[in-house]
């Protein structure tokens, strides 16, 4: 299989992964975190901040793939504490319209670089 991968410059990288990549009907679209790509830092705040900054990065890269949030199907949040979980949903139930993505929350013991959140995508061609 060859991948069709996609990147965004308002979208930051910490490794060596494709910021989304295509296949078949499909785009995977790579976790993010609150990194802020102008310096390279995760964004200083509650958890509010950095869900929407999540949200910031993945919207960039759904921007270069050509599609729009309601192409958006799933969605999986991983939570270094769980206790954080209303203050991300009030920021993450004004990204969407409904009927709202399928989505998956998963409380985790640690992110990268010490990020309190991690959202990633899957979206479906038209």
């Amino acid at each position: 299989m060859s991948r069709k991968a996609f990147s965004a410059t308002g979208a930051a990288s910490i490794g060596p992964f494709s910021h989304a990549v295509e296949s078949g009907d499909l785009i995977y679209f790579s976790g993010q975190t609150a990194i802020d790509s102008k310096t390279g830092k995760i964004v200083e705040g509650d958890i509010g901040l950095q869900t929407q900054q999540c949200f910031n990065n993945l919207f960039d890269v759904l921007t270069a793939t050509g599609l729009a949030t309601e192409n958006v199907a799933k969605v999986n949040v991983f939570l270094a504490d769980m206790n954080d979980f209303s203050a991300m949903n009030e920021v993450y139930s004004k990204q969407f319209s409904p009927p709202y993505p399928a989505r998956t929350t998963i409380g985790v013991a640690a992110l990268p670089l010490g990020a309190k959140v991690e959202i990633e995508m899957i979206a479906q061609k038209n």
